[in-house]
């Protein structure tokens, strides 16, 4: 009793257990079919084939399909030293423009010197109904709390920039990628302004979130980490395939020389 309630509780267990059962009754009992036709170690070999080209075809529609074991997502990862620009005239010195960008007026004004200037380098200014401005708002308001420059709530997503990111290589305009393989560096660029405080009373509703004209926008630089969504699936694909073309290699053999023996002629028989 007290080890069926510790299989119980304990869900690692359960689960090992689970998985030890599984394997053992599915491949277990066409083991044991084919061990009672073949022999015990030419069922063996069978067997494992059959499960070599079995794992290889599920690899191969994960890979293909993108489901099953899964690696990493792709995500916004801060680049490294130069995520938080906290003043707009640094731009230059991270190295997101090329040269310097007047940002000697009001604050309004600096931000739209920046806009014209990061067009002019070759950035995109994202619509804000797209889903990659909500994603790459998302990430940098994540890692401007994180690095305690402004709390939650206390600023807003304005502008989303993008640069690079191009695949190679399209064929006919780009309507055929499918071995595009090869990837630029996909930077971010997403602009913050901070809001006024406001006083929080209770019972009431909280007032309209304003931006705070006296104070210069900030910036969050970031960079796409493609992931590795579809590399597990690649390794089961691939390694099963080595494996089953060896295990076949392997029955081919014993197969020719099993062939070569029926030919031989007879040892005489000795009195």
């Amino acid at each position: 009793m007290s080890a069926l309630l510790a299989v119980s509780w304990e869900w690692e267990l359960r689960g090992t257990l689970i998985v030890i059962i599984a394997v053992g009754v599915l491949c277990g009992s066409l083991y044991l079919i084919l061990g009672t036709n073949l022999g015990a170690r030419l069922g063996f070999l069978v067997a494992l084939t059959a499960l070599a080209g079995w794992m290889f075809l599920m690899g191969a529609m994960w890979w293909t399909y993108g489901k099953g074991l899964l690696g990493p997502d792709p995500s916004w990862k801060p680049v490294a030293g130069k995520t938080i620009i906290r003043d707009p005239g640094k731009l230059s010195a991270v190295g997101v423009l090329d040269a310097p960008v007047d940002v000697t007026g009001t604050p309004a004004g600096a931000a739209g010197n920046v806009t014209v200037a990061l067009q002019g380098n070759g950035w995109r200014k994202l619509d804000s109904a797209l889903p990659s401005f909500q994603q790459a708002g998302a990430a940098g308001t994540t890692f401007m709390v994180d690095s305690k420059a402004f709390a939650a709530g206390d600023f807003a997503v304005v502008a989303v920039f993008e640069k690079g990111g191009e695949r190679s290589p399209t064929f006919f305009g780009g309507r055929i990628d499918f071995v595009a393989f090869f990837h630029k560096p996909h930077y971010s660029l997403v602009e913050v302004a901070p809001l006024v405080p406001q006083r929080s009373e209770p019972g009431r509703a909280p007032a309209r979130s304003v931006i705070d004209t006296t104070r210069s926008h900030e910036y969050i630089y970031m960079v796409r980490d493609l992931g590795s969504r579809r590399k597990p699936a690649a390794v089961i694909c691939i390694s099963s395939l080595v494996l089953f073309l060896l295990l076949c290699w392997l029955l081919h053999r014993r197969d020719r020389i099993v062939k070569e023996n029926l030919a031989a002629p007879a040892l005489p028989a000795k009195a």
